[in-house]
């Protein structure tokens, strides 16, 4: 089915965008998280004449993008987002945030998906750049505040961010030797079956060996026998 999606969404698409996806999908996941909504044709006609409308202020030459390269040198975006104590966001600023911004701010279209950050997780300044044409591009500086506040200075946001750098490593690092034991104790799980089953694979052939033997002996044993048991041939 098609949805229109109400939010970024990884691996799917930008917001805005038309897409197909699964019936289930749709149902238990994006409509839920209203993240996506039904494509009915109002819809979608509705977002084919905004998206015509602002595709109007959109470079169409070199030198129209490197004046809008010029405007947007100078522009500051800033969005205030809701975020903890540590400067991480509840949520993310993406790459359609910043090209509505832009939008909103300075009436220009930039493209979304060439808007070239991932989402931003965390309050901060941050150059963000933006491919306006062929060979022309542009950094816009945008600042994720938190809200209601302002940024920190810098050397407490670089000592945050250290702290989190650390705190990452850190987890990396008990992540990787969980997982290093992990496979030592398989393999040595491993190991000790494969002795078992070398084990018993011997004592099988030691039984075999006993077992043939005897089975020999009886039966010579039997023909033995039998040679008695069978009358002398009667004389000419």
């Amino acid at each position: 089915m098609q949805v229109i999606l109400l939010k970024d969404v990884e691996k799917l698409g930008l917001r805005g965008d038309v897409v197909d996806v699964a019936r289930g999908y749709a149902r238990n996941y994006l409509l839920p998280r209203k993240l996506a909504e039904n494509a009915t044709p109002a819809r979608v006609a509705e977002i084919e004449r905004v998206d015509a409308e602002r595709a109007k202020h959109e470079a169409r030459s070199a030198e129209q993008a490197q004046e809008i390269a010029e405007v947007l040198g100078k522009t500051v975006l800033r969005f205030e987002v809701k975020a903890g104590p540590t400067g991480s966001l509840f949520g993310s600023v993406t790459p359609s945030d910043v090209a509505d911004e832009i939008w909103r701010v300075r009436k220009i279209r930039v493209d979304r998906r060439k808007v070239g950050i991932d989402p931003l997780k965390r309050v901060g300044r941050f150059s963000v750049p933006i491919e306006l044409f062929q060979d022309v591009h542009v950094e816009v500086k945008t600042l994720v505040v938190p809200e209601g506040g302002e940024l920190p200075p810098e050397e407490e946001l670089a000592a945050i961010e250290a702290a989190e750098a650390e705190a990452a490593a850190a987890a990396a690092a008990a992540v990787a030797a969980a997982a290093a034991e992990h496979a030592e104790a398989e393999a040595a799980i491993a190991e000790a079956i494969a002795e078992d089953e070398l084990e018993e694979e011997e004592a099988a052939d030691d039984v075999e060996q006993d077992v043939e033997p005897a089975a020999t002996t009886h039966a010579s044993s039997a023909d033995e026998h039998e040679d008695e048991d069978d009358p002398a041939p009667a004389a000419a």
